[in-house]
């Protein structure tokens, strides 16, 4: 049997690869569910972007905002990555790189923003530090897998 045959297909680790790839937008769609709405619906946006309030910042509003774009183009981002990787796209590892990346670079940005609104806090508390290990081993093990693995070169031609 050809090699190259052999390790063409959305198989092997490619597979856990599939199942990561389809929960990130549902896990993102989630957190933004669960996160803003209450801000919005419960006063607190108010609180926190009105001058003289006890807890307001000028980087309230832009980091509010910033994250729920972000956060939103990240799903657009996911989705288009589900695309090319299912229709085998040639460049879905490239993509995949990049979103894996960038996703890391903002979890990092995201708590250091955080950390000038919030200076007694500390930088990583436990929600940043799941959200910082899943960017941390998507970019440790999924990348160089991306550059190194025969069934993704095999698979993804299209």
């Amino acid at each position: 049997m050809n090699e190259e045959k052999y390790f063409e297909g959305i198989g092997g680790w490619l597979m856990l690869l599939a199942i990561g790839i389809v929960i990130t937008p549902i896990r993102i769609i989630m957190l933004i569910m669960t996160t803003y709405p209450e801000i919005f619906s419960t006063g607190m946006w108010e609180v926190l972007t009105t001058q003289g309030s006890e807890v307001y910042s000028p980087l309230w509003a832009p980091l509010i905002i910033g994250e729920m774009l972000f956060n939103s183009g990240l799903i657009l981002a996911w989705l288009y990555i589900a695309y090319k990787f299912f229709t085998r796209s040639r460049d879905f590892p490239k993509w995949y790189v990049s979103l894996a990346v960038v996703s890391l670079v903002f979890v990092i940005a995201d708590a250091f923003v955080i950390k000038l609104v919030l200076p007694s806090e500390p930088i990583f508390n436990p929600n940043t530090i799941k959200e910082l290990m899943h960017s941390v081993i998507m970019v440790v093990i999924w990348v160089p897998y991306m550059f190194v693995s025969k069934r993704v070169k095999a698979t993804f031609t299209n």
